[in-house]
């Protein structure tokens, strides 16, 4: 497993990834092109993503680059993302069991229209929460 803590080197990559499964995952769902290819933009979440009270949250998957990211918060998942590129090819998967054992993850965010992208979680100790809970 090649998982570790994320550093100020791999903003670039963690923005990347955000920005782009953003817009592929849920600009169908939203339908908010201003935000999508306006606002949400490259090098302002790799600012944002920079703040150390947000990135001592985040871990990578590094498979001779950054594939994919998890930020965790307590015992919540906020957000799990791998690079499309390499989708199907178990990181999602490596990473979830990761914050799972190493983490204590016992939540997931995940957007209601989207539940059909994880079906790798059926069967796994998480307890689907709502916002406000």
């Amino acid at each position: 497993m090649k998982i570790r803590k994320a550093t100020a080197r791999d903003l670039s990559r963690i923005a990347e990834i955000l920005v782009f499964a953003k817009r592929v995952n849920y600009r169908s769902i939203f339908r908010d092109d201003p935000y999508s290819f306006g606002v949400l933009q490259v090098l302002p979440v790799a600012e944002k993503y920079a703040d150390p009270g947000i990135l001592e949250h985040i871990w990578v998957y590094e498979e001779e680059f950054v594939k994919g990211l998890l930020h965790m918060e307590g015992e919540e998942i906020k957000e799990l993302y791998v690079d499309s590129f390499f989708a199907g090819q178990g990181i999602g998967g490596e990473l979830i069991e990761f914050a799972k054992g190493e983490q204590g993850a016992r939540f997931l965010w995940t957007i209601e229209k989207t539940r059909e992208r994880c079906a790798f979680m059926n069967g796994t100790a998480f307890t689907k929460r709502k916002p406000g809970n």
